[in-house]
C-alpha cells in the first residue's frame, strides 16, 4: 500500500487512467470486430465504411499510448487488405 502523499496520489491517478484505457481498448476491439463482421457478411460497401470508421479510432488509441503505434498500423493494414480482396 502507498505510504507517502505522492504515492497515494499516483495510485489514484493509475486507477483513473486504467478505467479510461479500458474503455479505449474496448472501443478499438469493437470497431475491429465491426469491420470483420462486415467482411464476413460479404458486403463490400459496409466493410469499407466500417474500415473508414475504424482507422481513426485505432490511430487515436495508439496516439494515447493504449496500444503500440505499429500494432494499430498493422491492424488497419490487414483489415484494409481483406476489404480490398473482397472485390476479387
Amino acid at each position: 500500500m502507498a505510504n507517502t502523499k505522492s504515492a497515494k496520489k499516483a495510485a489514484r491517478q493509475a486507477i483513473r487512467r486504467t478505467e479510461v484505457n479500458k474503455s479505449r481498448t474496448t472501443r478499438a476491439r469493437t470497431v475491429v470486430r465491426s469491420v470483420e463482421e462486415a467482411i464476413a457478411s460479404g458486403d463490400k460497401d459496409a466493410a469499407a465504411k466500417a474500415l473508414r470508421d475504424a482507422a481513426p479510432v485505432l490511430a487515436r488509441t495508439a496516439q494515447k499510448g493504449v496500444i503500440h503505434k505499429k500494432t494499430a498500423s498493422r491492424k488497419v493494414s490487414r483489415l484494409s487488405a481483406r476489404v480490398k480482396a473482397m472485390a476479387k
